[in-house]
């Protein structure tokens, strides 16, 4: 039998194991949500240069 690794919750650091977890890598549903509310929001962000505006963004039509 193989141990289960273990890993702490992005969200809330609290121990949680990757086996059997429906919420992986999180620990519990309400982290997940937690953190993806934080995405949706554009809480977190990926680095990089900012895209150049077309003329078509502009537009208010």
């Amino acid at each position: 039998m193989t141990t289960p690794t273990i890993i702490r919750c992005p969200q809330c650091r609290k121990s949680t194991t990757l086996t059997n977890n429906p919420w992986r890598p999180f620990c519990s549903e309400r982290c997940k949500m937690i953190d993806l509310g934080t995405w949706a929001s554009e809480g977190y962000r990926v680095p990089g240069e900012k895209a150049p505006q077309s003329e078509d963004d502009d537009s208010d039509e």
